[in-house]
């Protein structure tokens, strides 16, 4: 299965989490897993994947701006992929401000999916969405956590060998 993981960041968080989820990926033999913060990923190279993974820090309850032009660019760009997922990043005071009902990371992870599905609606949704929570805005991820991320990337794979 070849992977091209596509995050942004701006403290080291959402790449961290990018990273184990593809130790996840690569500790099955026979992947090929590519991460790239999304300012560097090319849209006029002509590749295709089987995986597009993005990821993304919520911010005041949204996913960031470059990921949102990401999706956006995407139906016309030259990458190419049979499936997706997303992954997330939040902090515990987000998640008051959920409990408060302004927004909650369901909702937040559901407005991803349903940006990439209006523009590319060939994309099979390959999984449930992974939220990984920070410690403050630089981190470090929660304890409990970077496990999480690597049983994500071996799912993903059990995952699309079903499809």
């Amino acid at each position: 299965m070849k992977v091209l993981i596509v995050y942004y960041t701006k403290y080291g968080n959402t790449e961290k989490v990018a990273n184990l989820i593809a130790e996840g990926i690569s500790s099955i033999e026979g992947n090929e897993v590519i991460v790239n913060n999304v300012k560097d990923v090319n849209l006029k190279k002509d590749d295709s994947y089987d995986l597009l993974l993005i990821g993304s820090p919520i911010h005041f309850g949204k996913h960031v701006g470059s990921i949102k032009k990401f999706i956006n660019k995407l139906p016309k760009s030259q990458l190419k992929a049979k499936s997706y997922a997303v992954f997330d990043t939040y902090m515990e005071g987000d998640s008051e401000t959920a409990e408060e009902g302004i927004f909650s990371y369901t909702n937040m992870l559901d407005k991803i999916e349903r940006q990439i599905s209006e523009k590319i609606p060939t994309l099979t949704k390959l999984s449930q969405p992974l939220s990984i929570k920070v410690d403050g805005m630089k981190g470090p991820i929660a304890n409990e956590d970077p496990p999480k991320c690597k049983d994500f990337g071996i799912s993903l794979v059990k995952g699309y060998k079903t499809l």
